[in-house]
Formats: structure tokens, sequence, C-alpha cells
């Protein structure tokens, strides 16, 4: 992120008012431009080198061009470590690498081996995008990223292959009936193991604490960049909003794509095309993905605020603007 590159000045967080619901869903659809990927190392480099000036002194104010170079840098880089996550794990390349799932997860007659193999790449890859964009201030070893990674992937995939086998079993209920929650239910399965694999490969944040820092400001003196220690109370937050915000992005790409595709299964020109079925269920799934994504990530700040008071005992009275401290929430 634009704020990890060197310069004693202030760079703008963005240029929507993030204090507001829409200003964070403007700057998160920049986040998440996948045309920003097209930038490669040339142009990352590039704009990193024009934030640099800025934040130097040598550019004296921001311009168009200023800002592209910050949405570049802003969905590339990592805000704690500076460094630039991998393309498939970024959030601008989120829709694009789960489509390549949700296109084996929707094969028809997958059957249970099937199943659990496509979710078991599913949640491995939740697990790397959870992974790459967490908070970095409490770095996992490799022996914990494996064992969180085996907790996830199997609590998750208990969860979905459960849900999968639940329906068949549900003879009460209409033949109608059970092929709409048919269609709901990988989707369902995939919302709620999601939302657990943000909490089994973010645990050690919950355990041992995240860093917060002084919100700088008026009458604050204070240094913004220097840690004030770690809170668990501040990682449980962080954890629990990014899970919640899994979830409402989920939600819609679980119930909009199949139940309308289901009205589309009952015209002329897709019982005409059986083969066509597939194709239109992931453009409504790409669709749908990109106009939830920003809506979802915006639902929290991701520099969340909050007043010291209501962190451990040893935060209180060490606020800075406001009483208020600020940690990174991951996305």
């Amino acid at each position: 992120m634009s704020s990890s590159l060197p310069g004693s000045r202030e760079l703008p967080a963005s240029q929507y008012d993030l204090n507001t619901y829409w200003g964070r869903v403007q700057h998160t659809a920049g986040i998440t431009d996948p045309r920003t990927l097209l930038a490669g190392k040339t142009g990352l480099e590039q704009a990193k080198q024009a934030i640099i000036a800025y934040k130097q002194g040598q550019t004296k104010e921001m311009t168009p061009e200023l800002w592209y170079a910050k949405k570049i840098v802003d969905s590339t880089l990592h805000p704690d470590t500076g460094e630039p996550v991998l393309m498939p794990f970024r959030m601008s390349c989120f829709v694009l690498s789960n489509l390549v799932v949700t296109a084996g997860m929707l094969t028809p007659g997958l059957g249970t081996r099937g199943t659990i193999l496509w979710q078991i790449a599913n949640q491995s890859l939740n697990v790397a995008i959870n992974n790459a964009n967490a908070n970095k201030s409490t770095p996992l070893s490799y022996s914990k990223l494996a064992q969180s990674y085996f907790l996830a992937v199997g609590a998750s995939c208990s969860v979905a292959v459960g849900l999968n086998s639940l329906v068949p079993r549900l003879t009460s209920l209409s033949a109608s009936t059970r092929l709409i929650l048919g269609r709901l239910v990988p989707f369902a399965a995939v919302a709620s193991a999601g939302a657990l694999n943000v909490f089994l490969m973010r645990g050690e944040e919950i355990r041992t604490g995240i860093d917060v820092y002084p919100v700088a400001g008026e009458g604050a003196d204070v240094d913004p960049s220097t840690s004030l220690g770690r809170s668990k109370k501040a990682a449980t937050i962080a954890v629990g909003e990014t899970a919640v915000s899994r979830v409402l992005n989920s939600s819609p790409i679980m119930v909009i794509p199949p139940l309308v595709l289901v009205r589309l299964q009952a015209t002329n020109w897709l019982k005409q095309r059986p083969h066509m079925t597939t194709p239109v269920n992931l453009g409504l799934v790409l669709l749908t993905s990109y106009a939830v994504l920003p809506l979802a990530l915006a639902a929290f700040p991701q520099r969340q605020k909050i007043a010291a008071e209501s962190l451990e005992p040893e935060f209180r009275g060490r606020g800075g603007a406001g009483g208020l401290v600020e940690f990174n929430r991951g996305i």
C-alpha cells in the first residue's frame, strides 16, 4: 500500500470520503479493479516512484495520474509489509481466481469425490487469499501455517459436503423446492465455509494480538507509525469483520445467480440450448461477483479506528487524536 513507501509528507488516504459507506465503496472499487493487474512490474515501479515523489515533496499536488498511481500501488502492495501480494491472491484478482474454482464446483454430476476435491481447491484458495491479505504484525510460522491450513480445509470441506448431502434427504419437499435448494447449497457451503476459513487461518492474530497505532491529528503529539503494542481485542474485531465481509460477499452470489438460472431454464431459448446452462451460470456469477465485491469489502474500513479506552487497560489514555487508535483490519 502507498503508506508503506518512503517520504515524510502524508499522502491523502483516498480521493473519496472513507468515513462514509459510499465513499469506501468507491475507494474499494478501485482496489478491486482487475485492470490494475495489467500494470505489471514496470507499471508498479512507475506508480511507486510517482507516489514517492509526492511524499518527498517533489510533486506539489494530487493529479488524476497520481490518483491512478495510488490505485495501482494500493491494489498491489500489502499495507503492513510493503511487498506485492502474489497476483492470484490480490483482491483485484479475487473474482477471476474464484471463478475458476466456481466453474469446477458447478460441473454436473461431480459426485462426492468430485465435490470434495473441488471444495479442497476452493478452501485452499481461500486460505491463500486470507493469509496473503491478513494483518502481518502477527506472522505465522510455517508449522502454524500448515496446521491452520489443514484445520481450515478440513472443517470447511466438512461443512460443504454435509450441506450438499442434506438436500437429497429432504424427500418431504417438492421437486421444484429441492431443485432451488440444490442450486443454493453449493454457494451456502462456500459462504459458511469461507467465514470459518477466515477464523481458522487468522486465529493466531486473536491469540497473540495485532499492532495498534495512535491516530494522528490536530493537537495529538504522536507518531502514527510507532506501534503502541498488540491488542487481542483489536484482532478479534479485525478477524470478525473480515469474516462478516466474506459472508456479505458470498450471500448475493449464492442467491441471485441460481435463482435467475432457474427462471432462465424455463425459457425456450435455454431449453433448446442445454449446453449453454453452465456458461450462462458462470456469466451470472461473474457479473454478480464484480457488482457485490466492493459493496461487501466496504462494509468496514480497512484502516479501522477505535477508542483506545475500549481496548485492553494498557492502551487506555494512550490514544492519538480524539483518543483514537487504528489498526489494519486486513481485507
